[in-house]
C-alpha cells in the first residue's frame, strides 16, 4: 500500500469505498444478514484520525470492500488529536490513533456518554530522516534531537551541534502539526512534555508534505511513521537513533518490534465507540482488521504486526465489547 494524500487535501481527505449507502451510517446499523461472517452486509462506517495509522485503514478499506460491496466506509484523515474530537463528538465510528488517548479525551467521551474500546493493532518506529545528499548525518542521539527540536532552541545551522564535519548551513525542518499523535509522542518523548517545540518549522497534517520538504533540501531534517519512510526510501534518508549511553539503533521491522529502536518504537490504535458495535458491518470491519489478513496488510504497508499473543488478546477484548452491546 502506497500512502499518498493530497497537498490539497492536508487534514481532510475522504475516501469512499462500496456502493452507494443504503441508509447505514454511525446512527445506523441496516444489514441484509446478521452475521459478519460472510453474509451480505450493508451499511455505513466512519472512520478519522491519525495519518499514521492512514496507509493500514485505507488497504484494509480497499480489501474489506471485495468482500463487503455493500459496505461504504468513510476515511477522513485529520490527526489523532483532531480524530478523537471528532470522536468524543459522536461524529465517528471508529478513531485511528498513533498514541494512547488522553485523559483529557476520555473525559470528554465520558461527558459525551461514549463509551469505547481501545484496540492495540500494530507497532510504528517513528522515523527520523534527512535528504540522500546529507552526507554528514548517519545518526543522532536523543539529546541532539532535543536541541535541535526543544522550544527556545539556539541551533540553527548544522555547525551549531558542533559536530566535526558538519556545515554551516541552515537545518530546514519539517515535521507533524499539532493535531497529529506523531507530534505528540515526539514533543512528549524526546522533549519532555507535549508541545515543547520551537515554532520555527514547518508544520503539516499531511506526512508526505514532509517527505516532500526533506526530499527537495539537502539539509533539512523531519521525522513521521516508518511507513512513509519505507514507501519513500528513495526520496529521504533514515538516521539511526542513539538513547541515553546506547548505540545508534537504525529503525527496522526487528529493532522495531524488539523495542531496541527506543524510545521511538510506539503502538498504534483504534478506539472503537462501543454503541457502533451494534452494527454488524462495523464488527465485520474489526475482525478483519485483526484478522490473519488484516496482519499481512499491516505488514505490507511498513508497520510491525503484532504477535499472535497480542493479536489474540485485541480478538477477547473485541468479543467481550460486541457481548455487552447484545443486550442493550
Amino acid at each position: 500500500m502506497k500512502p499518498f494524500w493530497s497537498l490539497a487535501l492536508l487534514a481532510t481527505m475522504f475516501m469512499m469505498v462500496g456502493c452507494p449507502d443504503s441508509g447505514g451510517g454511525p446512527e445506523s446499523g441496516s444489514t441484509s444478514g446478521g452475521s459478519a461472517g460472510g453474509e451480505e452486509l450493508r451499511g455505513k462506517i466512519v472512520v478519522d484520525g491519525s495519518s499514521t495509522v492512514g496507509p493500514i485503514a485505507k488497504a484494509v478499506i480497499e480489501q474489506f470492500a471485495k468482500l463487503h460491496p455493500d459496505v461504504r466506509v468513510s476515511l477522513a484523515i485529520s490527526g489523532s488529536g483532531a480524530g478523537l474530537k471528532k470522536f468524543a463528538a459522536g461524529e465517528i465510528d471508529i478513531c485511528n490513533a498513533s498514541r494512547k488517548i488522553k485523559d483529557s479525551e476520555v473525559e470528554a467521551c465520558q461527558e459525551a456518554g461514549i463509551d469505547f474500546v481501545e484496540l492495540y493493532i500494530a507497532i510504528d518506529g517513528l522515523t527520523v530522516v534527512v535528504n540522500p545528499e546529507n552526507d554528514w548525518v548517519e545518526s543522532l542521539s536523543t539529546e541532539d534531537l532535543k536541541t535541535i527540536w526543544v522550544k527556545g532552541s539556539e541551533v540553527k545551522k548544522w555547525s551549531d551541534l558542533g559536530k566535526e564535519g558538519y556545515p554551516e548551513e541552515e537545518i530546514k525542518l519539517f515535521g507533524p502539526d499539532a493535531d497529529s499523535g506523531t507530534f505528540d509522542y515526539f514533543t512528549e518523548e524526546i522533549l519532555g512534555e507535549r508541545g515543547n517545540i520551537r515554532s520555527d518549522y514547518q508544520p503539516s497534517a499531511n506526512d508526505n508534505f514532509v517527505v516532500t520538504g526533506v526530499e527537495g533540501d539537502k539539509h533539512a531534517l523531519g521525522y513521521f511513521g516508518y511507513a512513509y519512510y519505507v514507501e519513500n526510501k528513495d526520496k529521504v534518508k533514515s538516521v539511526a537513533i542513539s538513547h541515553e549511553e546506547g548505540e545508534p539503533v537504525a529503525p527496522t521491522p526487528e529493532t522495531i518490534e524488539s523495542g531496541t529502536y527506543s524510545p521511538l518504537s510506539r503502538p498504534l490504535f483504534m478506539y472503537v465507540r462501543k454503541d457502533a458495535l451494534k452494527r454488524r458491518q462495523v464488527v465485520a470491519y474489526l475482525e478483519y482488521v485483526l484478522s490473519d489478513k488484516g496482519r499481512e496488510i499491516i505488514s505490507e504497508t511498513g508497520y510491525v504486526r503484532l504477535s499472535d499473543d497480542q493479536m489474540a488478546e485485541q480478538e477477547q477484548k473485541l468479543a467481550e465489547a460486541v457481548a455487552s452491546q447484545a443486550g442493550e
